[in-house]
């Protein structure tokens, strides 16, 4: 095997198992981050150069600013795949890819792991369901999507992560007044209505376009819940071989042949609406999942998302076939949630299948891990109501993400 230089792009502190493999497979590793992150604990052993950006913004000056730097860099130092480890860097990546011609996915693409609006339509145009949706572009479109669906609706940024910025209305007249202020930004929102039902992750390795590992789980609390009803995060796994899990990655792999995934890792939600009991697409990345849902699917599964999405990158680049991992085959759930104590006293919890515990300040967060589905759903259960009395805090909803 070659070796090959990756430009890694992380503007939040995450993707060390990433680097950290990258490195060990005989590849230069440069990382361009955030100057504020600097000083962070990234895993500098497998780092060999950092590159610095003055602000983690994606407009345009920012962004000509960046290529510029690069481009600079570029004169002494080789780039042959560029990979962007969080959302926020997705746009960033399929710009340099394309200014530089290096091979990966480009800014169309990149638009349905990113633009909510881009994702919907793609869907919709394919056959495949979504929640009835608007742009917020024409007044008189809006006004005839709320006259004709059913509140309540919500008005959702097109390119923010998990629950960030989204607001639910319940009148067609408390829908004009957000939209309203908006301002200036009211063409990077999107109108949808709102179904409840029950909402599923599919976190997944592909090549060629299709998943060649993938792991379903439930959320028990959705991000959306947690935000804006002060809850506790929980989603746990699913077994692997019933129909709810194959109807699942049935629809998951409709999506990213859709999208034109060509291989990466992903991480996709649909819900189950209790209206029709259909599936319904909601969103996708380009990315491992946060909130420490990687952990969790490697406690499950024996399957470190990060590392293998490192191999599978190095494989492409190197045209060499790509030996997907063994699922292990177990569950596990997780559960997180804000807390009032400043690094909480997890010690209180003592049970054998404690997997992982977070390390990190104002937060109470767990892994579970047991052959025994039951037992974790009961131990989440016990886990919720334990958090609830002795260290839950709740904060506002966050305008920019904190992930």
């Amino acid at each position: 095997m070659s070796q090959l230089s990756f430009l890694c792009i992380a503007t939040f502190f995450k993707g060390h198992d990433f680097m950290r493999t990258c490195k060990e497979l005989g590849n230069t590793v440069y990382l361009l981050t955030d100057q504020k992150l600097a000083n962070e604990a990234w895993p500098r052993e497998a780092i060999d150069e950092f590159f610095f950006l003055p602000s983690p913004s994606n407009a345009p000056k920012d962004l000509e600013q960046m290529i510029l730097g690069l481009s600079h860099m570029m004169r002494s130092r080789k780039i042959d795949r560029v990979v962007a480890l969080d959302d926020f860097d997705v746009e960033k990546g399929a710009l340099i890819r394309e200014t530089f011609r290096i091979d990966g996915m480009g800014q169309t693409t990149s638009r349905y792991f990113r633009d909510k609006l881009a994702m919907r339509m793609r869907a919709a145009s394919v056959g495949i369901r979504v929640p009835a949706f608007s742009s917020l572009f024409h007044d008189e479109t809006v006004t005839a999507f709320l006259q004709t669906t059913e509140a309540p609706w919500l008005i959702k940024p097109r390119s923010e992560a998990s629950a960030t910025g989204i607001r639910k209305v319940h009148s067609l007249d408390e829908a004009w007044s957000a939209i309203h202020l908006l301002g200036d930004n009211r063409h990077h929102y999107l109108i949808e209505e709102f179904k409840p039902g029950k909402v599923y992750h599919v976190d997944a390795l592909s090549v060629d376009g299709k998943a060649v590992f993938t792991r379903v789980s439930q959320y028990l609390a959705t991000p959306m819940e947690v935000a804006h009803g002060g809850g506790v995060f929980r989603t746990v796994t699913l077994p692997l071989d019933t129909p709810e899990t194959d109807a699942l990655h049935q629809i998951n792999d409709q999506v990213l042949s859709a999208f034109g995934m060509r291989f990466s890792a992903s991480h996709s939600e649909f819900i189950r609406g209790d209206h029709d009991g259909e599936l319904y697409f909601l969103e996708t990345a380009s990315r491992v999942g946060g909130a420490h849902i990687a952990e969790m699917v490697e406690a499950a599964s024996g399957v470190n998302l990060w590392s293998e999405w490192a191999k599978l990158e190095v494989a492409m680049a190197c045209k060499e076939h790509y030996v997907p991992p063994v699922d292990t085959g177990g569950y596990a759930g997780l559960i997180v949630s804000l807390a009032r104590q400043q690094w909480p006293d997890m010690s209180v919890f003592t049970e054998p299948e404690i997997n992982w515990r977070i390390k990190r300040e104002y937060h109470v967060g767990l892994i579970v891990q047991s052959n025994d589905r039951e037992r974790i759903l009961s131990l989440l259960d016990n886990y919720m109501h334990r958090i609830y009395q002795e260290f839950h805090a709740s904060a506002p909803v966050p305008d920019k993400p904190t992930n």
